[in-house]
């Protein structure tokens, strides 16, 4: 006997959801696709191909966990997971807020070319750090006026950067910094790893981001528009928190 196909199939095998998403299958990007789950506490993906979104979220990987907020825990402070440039171009297709899409968008064109060096050899993870850890009434909502992009990557390249930079500054800066043989060695080092960053723009340099209107799921769906003299709120009037 044969069963007929469950709808959520149908619609994802005809791009109704989960359309224009990026297959990943090459080893090395699921091994670093698994270290950033790894870096936020959840079990690798046994999967050998599966699909990601602008933001890094995979429908295969969130049925295979049985968490489909498994980048999105308490539906604020959004994860993401960047393995290569051209997620820029995908849509979003699980978020609790509308304006993650164009926030990821500004995020990736503004900091391009760091993107671009960094995915090479590196995953980059990290969070969309709002203002509140959680969102119990409206009241939290409204107290968000900008989120930071809180960036981390795998094989901390970001870090080793950012170090050599400083250790740059200081031969430039101090007269007898060129003496220091062990200085000089870690510079070595670490430029093996990062490159030359005079040319490689490997730290991103704009992370904050306002968000004047948006949509969230939050209180069984909203919407906050957020003016220079007045702060607008559409939603049901049960909803905890709302005046």
């Amino acid at each position: 006997m044969t069963h007929p196909a469950k709808k959520p199939d149908l619609l994802r095998d005809n791009e109704l959801i989960y359309g224009r998403l990026l297959t990943v299958d090459e080893p090395h990007l699921i091994q670093r696709y698994n270290k950033a789950l790894v870096a936020f506490g959840l079990n690798p993906t046994r999967l050998n191909s599966f699909q990601i979104d602008r933001t890094g979220f995979s429908p295969e990987i969130a049925d295979e966990c049985g968490d489909y907020d498994y980048l999105d825990p308490n539906e604020v402070n959004r994860r993401f997971i960047i393995l290569t440039p051209s997620q820029i171009d995908l849509p979003v297709v699980h978020t609790a807020f509308s304006n993650t899409s164009q926030l990821m968008f500004e995020f990736m064109s503004k900091n391009r070319r760091a993107i671009d060096a960094l995915t090479i050899k590196d995953v980059i993870y990290g969070e969309i750090e709002d203002s509140v850890p959680k969102v119990n009434d409206i009241e939290d909502l409204l107290s968000i006026n900008q989120v930071e992009f809180k960036v981390l990557s795998a094989e901390d390249v970001l870090g080793k950067a950012a170090e050599l930079g400083k250790l740059v500054d200081r031969l430039k800066q101090e007269p007898d910094a060129w003496r220091d043989n062990a200085m000089l060695e870690r510079m070595v080092e670490l430029a093996k790893v990062c490159g030359d960053i005079r040319e490689n723009a490997l730290v991103p340099d704009q992370v904050i981001f306002r968000h004047n209107a948006y949509w969230t799921s939050h209180f069984g769906g909203l919407y906050v528009f957020v003016d220079p003299d007045m702060t607008t709120v559409i939603s049901d009037p049960a909803a905890p928190g709302f005046r």
